[in-house]
């Protein structure tokens, strides 16, 4: 049996209930508060925030105050492939789209929406991920990645080494190492112009670094590329 979209209101309970939906679930909390606990995060979830269960995410909740929430269940079906649970901030977008639904669970007519929402949605790609290949060029600091993921900096690390199986600067240094190989071979750039394209200040640092990772120089590797 496929699941329809469900959009209501819910009020949820001091008793601690354990585990996941076969669908995509948003959370919309209109006062009050849950204490949410998933795999990865723990968090308080009130009206500044929103959040998104992604299906078979197992999650712990209750709630100790007065409560009232808008839910929207999403049929795997609307999804845009995998998609990975989400915390994020209420920003003018979140509110007006709450304020839509909550408009249109009179009538029924929250499909067109559901759609619109589905398409904020994560998916399988960590937000911290694309960002990193957005800009490895240029300096990534932990603390800015964590702030992608709204998680803790030291609970990040551990995070990113479960997610990739490397470190965050075992991860950056194969990305630049990638594209200075791209460049050494392929470009008529001069090493300091390259080593300055992949974040490096001075071309005697990325000599270093290149020698290390890669066992010869940038200028032998350039050469060898050239036979």
């Amino acid at each position: 049996m496929t699941l329809d979209i469900t959009c209501e209101k819910r009020i949820y309970t001091n008793d601690v209930t354990s585990h996941f939906h076969e669908h995509g679930q948003l959370l919309f909390p209109l006062y009050g508060s849950m204490d949410l606990k998933t795999i990865e995060q723990q968090v308080k979830l009130t009206p500044d925030y929103v959040y998104y269960l992604a299906p078979k995410s197992k999650h712990t909740f209750h709630s100790t105050d007065q409560n009232e929430f808008l839910v929207l269940d999403i049929p795997n079906n609307m999804l845009p492939g995998e998609t990975r649970d989400m915390y994020v901030e209420m920003n003018t977008q979140w509110a007006s789209v709450k304020q839509l639904l909550m408009n249109e669970t009179a009538n029924n007519a929250i499909a067109n929406l559901t759609n619109y929402v589905v398409d904020k949605l994560d998916t399988t790609t960590p937000k911290s991920i694309d960002y990193i290949h957005k800009n490895y060029k240029d300096r990534v600091s932990i603390e800015r990645l964590a702030a992608e993921e709204n998680y803790h900096p030291a609970y990040y690390s551990k995070w990113f080494k479960k997610q990739t199986g490397k470190s965050v600067k075992a991860y950056l240094d194969e990305l630049r190492l990638l594209e200075a190989k791209r460049l050494l071979q392929f470009s008529s750039w001069t090493i300091t112009r390259i080593a300055g394209e992949i974040g490096y200040d001075n071309v005697s640092s990325f000599t270093r670094w290149f020698v290390k990772a890669q066992g010869m120089s940038p200028h032998a590797f350039k050469e060898l590329k050239k036979r």
